[in-house]
């Protein structure tokens, strides 16, 4: 487990990067058909310690909110020949952890490095008009085993929803490197 901090290579204010990528359902799924005031792009994968400790709050954040005010993406752009990776143990992973929301395979590792995903988790937030407006931790959970206290996300979210501005709009994310093909 290679401990690696989230890095800014999109800055608040920047339009997120399009993408069109397959879900574990067979769909393909691009950024412009969602719809939602705010847009929660993440990258994840099926083995890091520090997703499986988040995911859950990741479902029960999506739960929390109606679908017209938040969406929630994952995208894995590990390495498929890691352990534990690739799309058919995306597919294992998200029927184990019970995912609601769509779970994403990129392939190539483009949108990743598009966004300059480095970690997972590596949570980007975006508004109606696909602007970056914050990027960092779900949580304030630093190690797998930690049990948050003040949920990030969420209060983030709350205040964007509510017209506020937010005081920290990148709060590095903690997590495993993403696996990069050689």
């Amino acid at each position: 487990m290679a401990r690696t901090l989230s890095e800014q290579k999109l800055t608040i204010g920047d339009k997120a990067p399009l993408f069109k990528l397959q879900g574990i359902d067979g769909k393909d799924y691009s950024l412009s058909e969602f719809n939602s005031k705010l847009t929660l792009i993440i990258f994840i994968c099926n083995h890091c310690p520090f997703v499986k400790a988040r995911i859950n709050d990741i479902i029960n954040l999506r739960s929390s909110f109606p679908s017209n005010e938040l969406q929630i993406i994952a995208i894995n752009s590990n390495d498929p020949s890691y352990q534990d990776e690739g799309f058919e143990n995306m597919k294992y992973f998200a029927n184990e952890y019970n995912l609601n929301f769509p779970y994403l395979f990129d392939e190539t590792q483009d949108v990743a490095k598009a966004y300059g995903a480095v970690c997972t988790p590596d949570p980007f937030l975006l508004d109606s008009n696909k602007t970056l407006v914050f990027h960092g931790k779900i949580n304030d959970a630093v190690e797998p085993e930690s049990k948050p206290r003040v949920h990030v996300m969420k209060e983030n979210i709350m205040k964007l929803l509510n017209g506020e501005k937010l005081e920290k709009p990148f709060d590095p994310s903690i997590g495993c490197s993403i696996k990069w093909k050689n």
